[in-house]
Formats: structure tokens, C-alpha cells, sequence
């Protein structure tokens, strides 16, 4: 059986009324116990009577503070049963031998729908209801209304009381839980998002990598293996040329004679050699006796021309393969530079915020625009810097294109726990219920987007014909102590 428990933690108001029915039962017992002493001493009862009343209240206190100190009572529907068993004996001992315990009834019904199950305590209040009826009667000796009417509207008062404090509590609960809900699914709603939008930017970026930056490389790889074979080709031609070029000379295969210079003497028996060539034969003497290989050198010199050319051009080629690649790699780092750019501007790269801010009134085209500090200076996150100063864009262009006005004014300030942003202007004005969403990312939606996910409020205040003030308020990061 589950056992109906007090709040889990106590109100002052609680507590003021545990501390009001503690103070009036042990109040009505001391009543009790005066009263017979008093009678006793006045001759209006005996002695022996008024001790044992007074006995009988002393018996009951101390049932009552042992059942209010005891953890188990708060914690099992059977221990406090018990407890109010033996504490309702206890008050009925004083109510057989004083009328006045009759007023114990109240805080006993208090106790009872408190510590009980509702399908036990309204039987356990009727009996205490027709004990104190009955304990009354006793000691008065006649039949009145007063006798019924007393402990039946007390019981009544107390059960309406307790069952409104019930309903009221398990209200209360669910709101708490309620807002408790809504409190979690907030977090998880703003987590969501965070995580879609690093999610979104972490897309972006491996799509603008894997087009530019990551094609790039792949290419500088390619041209550089291309140079790299290139150059090995080049290393190796001429030897290849040489022994490849004239393979059907002779029978024996072509080598080259080891006569020493140029036409200094036969190569075999009566060969002759032209002048100039260089010294070529077979190891048989495949040419012949007397048979002249060649005039003015023709062979060798082909032979020495077509390697130099081969060499040429493979080193030109892989000159220009190395040259492809270094632009490449140019363009590249332009690339890595245009992703830095993206994020982070580059008019925040070259000062701070303010003078961010003072640059872009300086050149704006169309209305004077001033810019106005206000406050002490503080540092901001990058985040921060980067939504004021796109939101400050987007305002005065919205400004310069559509508001038509005279003057404008970009006010910053720094405030203990926060940073406002404030563009004002006199011109036209418009609706903003109606205002379009505007094109390039300049709109108010795109603007409120970037307030919102740093924490911020955005807000727009204008009418036809009335200018328009915009304000964008960033809550300042809390410092770790």
C-alpha cells in the first residue's frame, strides 16, 4: 500500500502550518491538564482526578512527539497506522476523564487525512468524529445540537481543507513538472540546432573543399609524377638511343669500338673508317674488309642529335608540368584564404569592432551616417564581433536601398552583462509585420537568425513615415572564476 508522503521539500508555508497544528494539539493537551489541576485546587474535583487527567496528557504529548520524530511514520502507510492507533487510544483514556479532550478531535483529523490514504483516513476521522460525539455526551449528560454539530462541521472543515491543499499541491506538481518539460526540451531544441548548424557548416566547408581545395591537390599530385617521369626519361635517353638505334648495323649486335679518336685507325682487316665518325663495329668485323661505313660521319651524328633532342624535350615537358603545378598550388592558397575570409571578416582582421563599425559609416553611400560608442569597452568572442558587424551591414544597406533617409546612426553599446547594437534612421519607414524577407541574406528574418543563435533579442520598431529603429541586444559570456 503506498503511502502518502509530504512534499519533497517544504515550503514556509508548510512548515507555518506543521509548527500551527504542532502548537494547538499540545496546546489543547496543556489546556486539559490546567484545567483539572485548577478544578482540583478550587474543589471542584478531586485530586486523584486531575493527576490522572493530566497523566493522560502528558501520555498523549509524549505519543505525539514520538510519531513526529520517528523517520518511519513519514515513510510507511502501516508505521503510521500504528502511531495514530496508539496515539487515538491515548486521546481517548483523556476523553473518558476530561470533557476537554473532546477538542483534540481537530488536529486528530488534520493528522489522520495527512498521514493516511484517502480510503483510510475518511473511515479513521469518522470514528474519531463519533468518539469525541460520544465522549461529549457522556460528560454532559444531555442530547443537543452542540454535541453533533461540533465535531461533525470540524471534520467537515478539515477534510475540505485537506482535499483542497491536496488538489492545489498536485497541481502545483504538474506545472512543476510541466515547466520542468519544457525546460528540458528547450535545451534539447536549442542543442538540436546548434548541432544541425555545425552540421550545415561542416557540409559547406567539405563541399567547398572537396571542389577546390581537394581537386587542387589531386592535380599538384598528378603534374608532380608526371614531371617526376618526365625527368627519368630524360636521365635515360641518350644510353637508350645510342643502343637501340642502329640494332640492325650488324649481326652481332652494334658496340662501340674501343680504336680511340676518331678515324685513327681500321676497326678490322683493310676497314676504313670517314673522318669524324665516331668509332662503331661488330666484334666480327661484320662490315667487311675495305668497306666504308660512312661519309662525313652520318650515322654518328644522327645518332648524337636524336639523343640531345629527346633529352630537350623531356626536361622541357617536365618544366612545365612543375610550372602547372606551382600555379596550382597558388590558386590553392587563394582558396584557403577565401575560406579564412568567410570567417572571420576583413575589416575585423585590421581593429576592433568600433573601428569596424566606424569604417563602414565612413563609407557609406547616400545618408550622413555616424557611428556612436557608448560604455566601457569589452573584449568580445569573434562569434559576437562577426554577427554585430553582419547585422550592421545588412541594416545599412537595407538603409541605403530601401528607407530613402537623409541621416542614419549606428550606436554601440556596452553595458555590465550585455552589448546592444542601435541603427536608427529618418527615413520612410515600413511595416514590419510586412516587410519582405529581403535578398542576399540582408533580410530582417537573416538578422534575427544571427541574434537568436548567440542568445540575443531582435528587435525592429518602425511605421510609414516615421524612420525606423532597429536594436540587437547579445548577452555577455559569463567569465569563469
Amino acid at each position: 500500500m503506498e503511502f502518502r508522503t509530504a512534499p519533497r521539500s517544504l515550503t514556509p508555508v508548510t512548515r507555518l502550518l506543521r509548527l500551527c497544528l504542532h502548537a494547538l494539539l499540545v496546546g489543547l493537551l496543556a489546556l486539559a491538564a490546567a484545567r483539572a489541576l485548577a478544578g482540583a485546587g478550587s474543589g471542584a474535583g478531586t485530586g486523584a482526578e486531575a493527576r490522572a487527567v493530566a497523566a493522560a496528557a502528558v501520555l498523549t504529548a509524549a505519543v505525539y512527539a514520538a510519531g513526529v520524530r520517528s523517520p518511519a511514520v513519514h515513510r510507511s502507510a502501516r508505521a503510521a497506522g500504528l502511531w495514530l492507533a496508539v496515539l487515538g487510544l491515548s486521546w481517548a483514556g483523556l476523553l473518558v476523564l476530561s470533557p476537554d479532550g473532546v477538542w483534540l478531535a481537530f488536529p486528530l483529523y488534520f493528522l489522520q487525512l495527512h498521514l493516511l490514504p484517502l480510503r483510510w483516513a475518511l473511515p479513521a476521522v469518522a470514528v474519531t468524529a463519533c468518539a469525541a460525539i460520544g465522549g461529549f455526551l457522556a460528560h454532559s449528560g444531555t442530547v443537543n445540537p452542540g454535541a453533533f454539530l461540533g465535531p461533525l462541521l470540524g471534520a467537515a472543515v478539515a477534510v475540505a481543507t485537506v482535499l483542497g491543499y491536496q488538489a492545489l499541491y498536485r497541481e502545483s506538481e504538474r506545472r512543476r513538472e510541466l515547466i520542468e518539460e519544457l525546460i528540458a526540451t528547450r535545451a534539447e531544441l536549442a542543442a538540436a540546432e546548434r548541432h544541425a548548424g555545425t552540421l550545415a557548416e561542416r557540409e559547406r566547408l567539405a563541399r567547398e573543399i572537396h571542389d577546390t581545395l581537394a581537386q587542387g591537390l589531386s592535380s599538384i599530385q598528378l603534374l608532380l609524377r608526371a614531371a617526376e617521369r618526365a625527368l627519368a626519361e630524360a636521365g635515360d635517353g641518350a644510353g637508350a638511343f645510342v643502343g637501340g638505334a642502329d640494332a640492325g648495323a650488324g649481326e652481332a649486335g652494334v658496340i662501340v669500338g674501343e680504336a680511340g679518336p676518331v678515324g685513327s685507325g681500321p676497326i678490322g682487316p683493310g676497314a676504313e673508317v670517314g673522318s669524324g665518325v665516331p668509332v662503331v663495329g661488330t666484334a666480327a668485323g661484320a662490315f667487311g674488309a675495305g668497306q666504308v661505313v660512312a661519309s662525313g660521319g652520318v650515322v654518328g651524328a644522327g645518332a648524337a642529335v636524336g639523343a640531345g633532342e629527346s633529352d630537350a624535350a623531356a626536361r622541357e615537358a617536365a618544366a612545365g608540368y612543375i610550372g602547372q603545378a606551382r600555379q596550382a598550388a597558388q590558386d590553392n592558397l587563394a582558396e584557403a584564404r577565401r575560406f579564412v575570409r568567410a570567417l572571420s571578416p576583413p575589416d575585423l582582421a585590421h581593429g576592433s569592432l568600433a573601428a569596424a563599425l566606424e569604417r563602414l559609416c565612413a563609407t557609406a553611400v547616400g545618408p550622413r551616417v555616424r557611428f556612436s560608442p557608448s560604455g566601457t569597452p569589452a573584449e568580445l568572442p569573434t562569434p559576437y564581433e562577426v554577427a554585430l558587424l553582419r547585422i550592421a551591414q545588412s541594416a545599412l544597406a537595407n538603409v541605403v536601398r530601401h528607407a530613402a533617409a537623409e541621416r542614419a546612426e549606428i550606436t554601440l553599446t556596452f553595458m555590465d552583462s550585455s552589448v546592444t547594437l542601435d541603427v536608427v534612421d529618418d527615413g520612410r519607414g515600413f511595416d514590419p509585420a510586412s516587410a519582405p524577407a529581403g535578398e542576399g541574406g540582408f533580410g530582417l528574418p537573416a538578422m534575427r537568425a544571427r541574434a537568436e543563435s548567440l542568445g540575443g533579442t531582435f528587435t525592429v520598431e518602425s511605421a510609414p513615415g516615421q524612420g525606423t529603429a532597429l536594436a540587437v541586444t547579445l548577452p555577455l559570456p559569463v567569465e569563469d572564476a
